[in-house]
């Protein structure tokens, strides 16, 4: 065996110790079931001589769970084969757990998806008491289903009922949980008092067997055909269908596989659990989300977007020029993840409101049990608000987060730049402005970047680091380091009109746009934005960021080509938006009202007006069609993007892309849509849409070389 050790000592403890060379974690390569199967059948060999057994890992983490590189190689005709080798697996399993002895796993670090399995073939589990450390099946989020007996046995654990959220939704938790849940049966504080903890239970418990393979076994709270339990599932279905849509194959398979394990005994249970991931594992979804949430996030957090050869850096203090709601949300960033913040406002008034943001998030931390009245006034007391810029002195980056105005933005930026600790840098918190002309108010341009946060910053993970023309490579490597810092996913992108995500943002919220001004139903736009997987429709997310402001940008821009001898002719869209912001007075729903009105204390409805006065007709399209060109023209001007430089790989697209705009999680990300799609047949699709709808969705020869030459 090469991945696992066998030791049998002379008091007859078997221990399988995990521990995959020439890799920093175990995973279920396919060497490793081999040495499984060779692992189960010594044991039953040695079964007179073994009073229990151990299971136990040489590394830390416990156990990673399954090679995700190889399931993206797989086809739909190797589920047949798949599925042969899961079942071969789970036999692994259950001889071991089945052999008659007391086994026991030895938790010295997380184990999660397949780990976490492999963790569930002792009879009992010991865990060191690490808060850190994490456990649990989060295979929905790679668009997997926990497959390894993972959904079976949690299942005949908790219940149907209190084994969803781990199951369905993925959920994590850490050791003092699965205590609480009976998942993990006790806590040490070092390996010798874990094996000590494991010892004494097999001493106390030496006919130890799965509950399950009792006689006086009964599923907890019931089976399906309890009362209870059938009202629950019967609604289910329905709950879970309006948060995914559908587009989301895993989560339903859960809930099949749960429902359907608990009618029938274990083995049976566990054999449709095989043929579920059999199905689920080969499907595009699959590779979509394992190439997003797991390769291009990895790629990221590990910094492949970062400059090399600069030291690690995490300011000590940071200031914040701006407490408006997105100031307010960049100073708790700072705060909570324990970063000394100065936050300036006008006036100490205004400042002050901004620190009472941070106060009313803790407070809701605090009454989910998240946090407590320590930690808060710790949080609390990092902000200093001020409207004293010489209260900046000594901060090591000061971002601005001020009105978009270029002479307000220019005007902080030289108040408070000469406050900076040497070496410090300065950022501005702009969604569109060029950092390249921010940057000309810099006495050290080389040390001026841009940081787009989101907003709410305390939810949105992405931020957008922008490379001016004169930032150099230290300022980019510092603010990709401040911004995992605070917990946020970073992407860097260089200067350009509306950089990435703006840029990107844009063409969904007037493609919408573009398809009321050909007179289709407003209803019709909306769903399919939803169709698609969008979080709200391009109408409505039109109305919450103002249609107001894309009518300033428009503007904006109009004016800086008109500078550089460039003549811009509106589009439908573009006329569309103007009229509703300057003929119809509804800039959008900040200002009272846009696409939809806001009655107080009802829900948000359409304006009757677009129905009278741009709903044509006889005018109709097909749902799918809508849907596809909602997504491929986000997908196009993604890899516009990529083409022209802006952005420089293809996991920062498919990050950006789905964190910072939405673009729906089970395409993987922009540019892997363009990829799942097929790049012959989306460059064929493009050219249609090209014929119907115009330009817009035109690829040219630089940006069809740049799909081919990033194809994975």
């Amino acid at each position: 065996m090469k991945t696992i050790r066998y030791e049998l000592d002379g008091a007859g403890i078997a221990t399988l110790t995990f521990d995959q060379p020439d890799s920093p974690v175990n995973t279920m390569t396919p060497q490793w079931r081999l040495d499984l199967a060779a692992a189960a059948l010594q044991l039953l060999a040695d079964k007179e001589r073994i009073k229990c057994v151990l299971l136990a890992s040489a590394k830390t983490p416990f156990f990673a769970g399954v090679d995700l590189k190889s399931l993206l190689k797989l086809r739909d005709d190797d589920a047949r084969q798949g599925f042969a080798e899961i079942e071969a697996m789970k036999r692994d399993f259950r001889r071991i757990e089945s052999m008659g002895r007391p086994v026991v796993t030895l938790l010295n670090g997380a184990a999660l998806g397949g780990g976490w399995e492999v963790a569930l073939i002792g009879h009992a589990r010991f865990a060191l008491d690490d808060p850190k450390t994490r456990f649990g099946t989060p295979e929905v989020s790679l668009g997997l289903i926990p497959g390894a007996t993972g959904i079976t046995k949690t299942v005949r654990r908790l219940g149907l009922l209190a084994a969803q959220p781990y199951l369905v939704e993925g959920r994590l938790f850490g050791p003092r949980e699965a205590l609480e849940l009976g998942l993990v049966d006790g806590l040490a504080g070092d390996a010798e008092a874990l094996r000590a903890m494991a010892l004494a239970w097999i001493a106390a418990n030496p006919d130890a067997a799965q509950p399950w393979d009792r006689k006086d076994y009964r599923m907890p709270g019931g089976t399906p055909a309890s009362p209870k339990i059938a009202m629950g599932l019967a609604i289910a279905p329905a709950m879970l269908n309006a948060k995914t849509r559908g587009l989301y194959p895993a989560p339903q398979a859960v809930l099949e596989t749960m429902v359907e394990g608990a009618l029938v005994d274990y083995d049976t249970a566990t054999r449709i659990e095989s043929r579920k991931l059999a199905r689920i594992m080969v499907g595009q979804n699959a590779k979509n989300m394992i190439t997003a949430f797991f390769f291009d996030l990895n790629a990221i957090k590990a910094g492949k977007s970062r400059p090399a050869g600069f030291a690690r850096w995490k300011p000590a203090r940071v200031g914040v020029l701006g407490a408006g709601m997105m100031g307010a949300g960049i100073a708790h960033a700072n705060a909570a993840r324990g970063i000394a913040c100065v936050l300036k406002d006008v006036s100490v008034e205004k400042a002050e409101s901004g620190k009472a943001y941070s106060r009313k998030l803790t407070d809701k931390a605090a009454a989910r049990g998240k946090s407590d009245s320590l930690k808060q006034a710790g949080l609390l007391a990092l902000i200093t608000p001020t409207a004293d810029a010489a209260d900046l002195k000594g901060c090591d980056l000061i971002i601005e987060a001020v009105f978009e105005q270029r002479e307000l933005k220019a005007q902080v930026t030289r108040e408070a730049e000469a406050m900076l600790a040497a070496g410090g840098i300065f950022a501005s918190n702009t969604s569109t402005l060029p950092i390249t002309s921010l940057a000309k108010a810099s006495r050290a341009p080389e040390r001026f970047v841009g940081l787009h946060f989101f907003s709410p910053v305390d939810k949105m993970k992405l931020v957008e680091i922008i490379r001016g023309e004169q930032t150099n490579d230290e300022t980019i490597a510092r603010a990709y380091d401040y911004v995992l810092a605070i917990g946020k996913t970073p992407i860097v992108v260089n200067d350009s009109r509306g950089f990435f995500t703006s840029r990107v943002f844009a063409t969904f919220v007037m493609e919408g746009a573009a398809m009321l001004a050909e007179g289709l139903p407003a209803p019709l736009i909306e769903h399919a934005g939803l169709a698609a997987g969008m979080p709200v429709g391009p109408l409505a997310v039109q109305d919450e960021t103002s249609l107001a402001l894309s009518m300033h940008v428009m503007t904006q821009t109009r004016k800086d080509l008109a500078a550089a001898g460039i003549v811009h002719e509106p589009s439908a869209a573009e006329r569309l938006v103007e009229r509703m912001v300057l003929e119809f007075k509804r800039p959008g729903r900040a200002g009272g009202g846009g696409f939809y009105d806001y009655p107080p204390g009802q829900p948000k409805r359409l304006w009757p007006g677009l129905k009278s006065n741009f709903e044509k007709p006889g005018v109709h399209a097909e749902l799918a069609d809508l849907v596809q060109r909602l997504l491929y023209r986000q997908a196009i001007e993604t890899a516009r993007c990529l083409a022209e430089g802006v952005l420089s790989s293809t996991h920062d697209a498919n990050i950006g892309s789905i964190f910072g705009i939405g673009f729906p999680a089970w395409t993987g990300g922009a540019m892997q849509f363009i990829y799942s799609e097929g790049a012959e047949r989306f460059v064929a699709n493009a050219e249609a849409l090209v014929a119907r709808h115009g330009e817009r969705f035109a690829l040219d020869a630089k940006v069809r070389d740049c799909i081919a030459r990033h194809a994975p």
